[in-house]
């Protein structure tokens, strides 16, 4: 017997039910909510960041409609389904479909896609668009039972690259538009209609006539769906912890928290619990390392594109109040990135005033914030990653950590005045630079990275501060001015009394005022004030 393999199998990569249960790979069980969601609304559409699980749900629901009662043994649906019944299942996976160039290319890839239905189930695609074979498989399959059920995975993958190219989006929409009219004509023959998807496109231009299918995204019953919460964690995946925790060198107890700082913080619905990234999670168990895998697995430039289109505040994404309709828009009537932000998984509900029906929104943990950050340095401050690690950005935050603010600043300084910025960002930014909110930006980003808990433009009753950094034994206070004197910078955080909240804090508070040069784009002067 070979003694060096794994106690435990995780599936890493793979998303079919069917293959998790037979090959014995570690499985969350979720089938008490999944016969819910399948005797429930006849058509349902769930949005869910990638990576979180959409395809493993959507195939589990597949091996219950093909009535595959082998496959759930011992699982929770055990308790609530008995007849088993045996439906024909038209599977589609629309993630094989993205990247095509324009409205012609994305036709002859969901007619690709959809190739092996068409010879299960006699269907010749011969002149025919995506929607007439969508509808001759639905009409054929039903022939076997009378009723089909439709499982769409990932409906908006083909359209996410190009929502900021309006013209492309329109042809390619229209496409999409075609390919599911069916589903509203064919309703009479269908069980159950099913479709997972990042972004919320309205019904009306990208569904058209289907204006009954139910959105159970932010429902508190399927809040839990996807994702692994605190439960599973400390009762399936508890020797999982104790494994990574022994790699650590740490005690269970420690992991756990580590663990919840880097992975925890989604929330779904109001009143739905707290969900840990199934991917980074799993990912994380399996090579005993925390790492940002969720990053790692993709960059969200089509996220990145469309901050930089609406001019998203960065520096306020830890406490953004709004109701359901302010961030769970269609796609289509997008008037800032907020929608997006959240439904992409990089914003979550950290609060709900039931009596209002408000939500506050922040970045959910350590993992999120980190590979956030990363990503917008080239979009915000024309830096890349490897050149802010390399330049000094890590002793900058062990001086503060130190309670050092002259060797952070002088640091900061000379990595500014040394950085090779993206090229042309100087000029495109030319006359942002001599603002105050550049070099904030600038400054947010590179502690950010860090995990450096900073928060910007804080309202006092007398004012704002423009930047507040808290380090374990210190407060700093900053005031940014361009085309000024940093001792006028902390007289105005002295005149204006913006200390005075932390008065009962043990913390020292540090009044730091910063003055940029807009010709070397560096700091020209600092003056401190500790309290």
């Amino acid at each position: 017997m070979n003694t060096n393999l794994p106690s435990r199998r995780y599936p890493i990569g793979i998303q079919t039910f069917e293959r998790i249960i037979k090959d014995k790979y570690v499985y969350v069980d979720k089938t008490d909510l999944v016969w819910q969601l399948a005797n429930g609304s006849t058509f349902a559409f769930l949005s869910r960041p990638r990576r979180f699980g959409k395809s493993l749900l959507t195939t589990t629901l597949k091996s219950y409609f093909e009535g595959r009662r082998d496959l759930f043994e011992g699982l929770k649906i055990m308790d609530y389904e008995e007849e088993w019944r045996q439906y024909p299942v038209i599977h589609l996976d629309l993630s094989t479909c993205k990247g095509q160039g324009n409205a012609e290319g994305l036709r002859e890839a969901i007619l690709f896609e959809m190739e092996d239905l068409c010879s299960l189930y006699g269907v010749d695609k011969q002149g025919r668009t995506p929607g007439q074979v969508l509808s001759r498989t639905i009409k054929n399959a039903a022939r076997q039972n009378g009723k089909v059920v439709v499982l769409i995975d990932e409906y908006d993958a083909p359209l996410l690259d190009v929502l900021h190219e309006k013209e492309r989006m329109e042809g390619m929409k229209e496409v999409m538009k075609e390919f599911f009219q069916p589903l509203k004509a064919c309703e009479a023959m269908i069980r159950f209609c099913f479709l997972t998807g990042i972004t919320k496109f309205s019904q009306l231009s990208i569904f058209s006539t289907l204006n009954n299918i139910m959105n159970v995204s932010m429902m508190p019953k399927y809040s839990a769906i996807c994702g692994i919460t605190e439960e599973e964690l400390t009762t399936v995946l508890k020797e999982d912890i104790a494994m990574l925790a022994e790699a650590y060198k740490c005690s269970p107890e420690e992991m756990h928290t580590l663990l919840k700082r880097q992975y925890d913080g989604y929330h779904f619905s109001g009143r739905g619990p707290e969900v840990y990234n199934p991917y980074s999670l799993i990912n994380c168990f399996d090579q005993k390392e925390i790492k940002n895998y969720w990053f790692e697995s993709g960059t969200p430039t089509f996220l990145f594109h469309q901050m930089q289109r609406f001019g998203t505040d960065i520096t306020q994404m830890d406490n953004i109040k709004a109701s359901e309709s302010g961030f769970n828009r269609p796609t289509e009537t997008l008037t800032n990135a907020l929608p997006l932000l959240y439904q992409a998984g990089y914003l979550t509900i950290k609060g709900y005033d039931r009596e209002l029906g408000n939500y506050t929104l922040g970045i959910p943990n350590m993992e999120v914030r980190v590979g956030l950050t990363e990503g917008l340095l080239p979009y915000y401050a024309g830096l890349e990653q490897e050149d802010v690690l390399q330049g000094g950005a890590q002793k900058m935050w062990l001086a503060l950590r130190d309670g050092d603010i002259d060797r952070c600043l002088g640091e900061l300084k000379a990595f500014l005045a040394g950085v090779p910025y993206v090229e042309g960002f100087k000029e495109k930014l030319s006359e942002a630079a001599t603002k105050e909110g550049f070099y904030e930006y600038t400054f947010y980003l590179i502690l950010s990275m860090l995990n450096v808990y900073v928060q910007t433009q804080v309202k006092c009753s007398t004012g704002r501060v423009d930047m507040i950094v808290y380090a374990p034994d210190t407060i700093y206070l900053f005031e940014f001015k361009v085309k000024s004197t940093a001792a006028k910078a902390v007289r105005q955080i002295e005149e204006q009394n913006y200390a005075d909240r932390f008065a009962t804090d043990p913390r020292q508070v540090v009044k730091v005022g910063v003055n940029f040069d807009i010709d070397t784009w560096t700091i020209e002067d600092w003056q401190t004030l500790k309290d």
